[in-house]
């Protein structure tokens, strides 16, 4: 008999995106994803952060937003993948972490990457050419701050006092140099859901940057490397396809005009480059078995950007998911938590 597999967490990550200019409801809508998944077992949400109006999704201060989120959830845990971090006064950052954290008993995880934006560089005054640095110089702050240490002057130390964060820090790397980076910081790895600029499949592009990042650790913790994957369940490709497939397509064009992509794509070639995982999903399992990053991942982080499914097909998604994706790939939610009796008893 076959030894399952070792079990993995099971995230989904949000843009906070919506078709229409009401962000009331768009926020709404998000957060009624982090309910569903909290219900459905899912282990951790993840939001990104966008400074940029229209630069790939909706939300510029996660940390109000994961605090609502706490509110509404009783276990589900809270991340953001990424915060822009050189754009983040370190300390400020950390104070909004920990008082997050505090809320929501001790849920958070903190992603950070530079991000890409050189319109927001010039709109928060930094220098994009310096963001590498400037990610590295603050990431140190933002460790010292998240230990409770002295931060920058003597005396000071952020309030609340930090829970423990070791194994809660995480970096997003887009190179086999970055990951390296990475592991020599102690961070976790965040992959994303698509190598930019890369003409071979996604995974095959990703793959030595994991091996890379876990021959350079030397700590004694395990690391931890999260897969950022486009998966969308639906009754069939087909059906799949009505719901993503312009969205998707659109999209590529727009960074095609960037760049990151050959200009002229179809949408199959656009699906491609996204390395989108859709349809039935039996098929979907099928796609991930053959998934050359995911064996050595210890988080599955499941996306629908740059799709922006209406809130009732991402619900439904986030389902398939977690009673038919993620159980075949060796997935079980973790056990819910007993709650505290109230009151005396008789």
């Amino acid at each position: 008999m076959t030894a399952p597999a070792p079990r993995f967490r099971l995230g989904f990550l949000t843009h906070v995106q919506g078709r229409d200019d009401d962000p009331v409801r768009v926020y709404r809508n998000a957060q009624e994803l982090f309910v569903a998944a909290d219900a459905l077992g899912f282990d951790i949400g993840w939001v990104a952060q966008h400074h940029e109006p229209g630069g790939g999704g909706g939300l510029s201060a996660p940390w109000p937003f994961l605090a609502h989120a706490a509110a509404r959830t009783t276990r589900i845990r809270l991340g953001t993948a990424v915060t822009v971090l050189p754009l983040e006064d370190p300390v400020r950052l950390a104070e909004d972490i920990a008082v997050v954290d505090t809320l929501s008993g001790g849920r958070v995880e903190i992603g950070v990457g530079s991000g890409s934006s050189a319109l927001e560089y010039a709109a928060f005054g930094k220098d994009a050419a310096r963001k590498r640095r400037l990610t590295s110089e603050h990431l140190e702050v933002l460790r010292q701050a998240l230990s409770g240490g002295e931060v920058r002057t003597p005396g000071f130390r952020i309030q609340p006092t930090p829970g423990d964060f070791t194994g809660r820090i995480w970096q997003g790397v887009f190179s086999e140099p970055g990951a390296r980076h990475a592991a020599a910081a102690g961070s976790n790895l965040l992959l994303n859901r698509a190598a930019y600029g890369h003409d071979a499949p996604t995974d095959t592009v990703q793959r030595p940057w994991a091996d890379a990042y876990l021959a350079s650790w030397d700590r004694p913790s395990r690391p931890r490397v999260g897969l950022s994957r486009f998966v969308f369940p639906a009754r069939d490709r087909r059906a799949a396809l009505r719901l993503i497939g312009d969205d998707v397509h659109r999209a590529a064009l727009r960074m095609a005009d960037g760049g990151a992509f050959p200009k002229g794509l179809d949408e199959a070639e656009a699906l491609r480059r996204f390395h989108t995982f859709y349809g039935h999903p039996d098929e979907i399992v099928a796609a991930l078995g053959q998934e050359r990053v995911l064996p050595v991942a210890t988080d599955l982080i499941t996306q629908f950007n740059p799709a922006v499914p209406d809130l009732d097909a991402a619900i439904r998604a986030l389902e398939l998911i977690a009673t038919d994706v993620a159980p075949a790939l060796g997935w079980r939610p973790a056990p819910a938590p007993v709650p505290e009796p109230v009151g005396d008893v008789a």
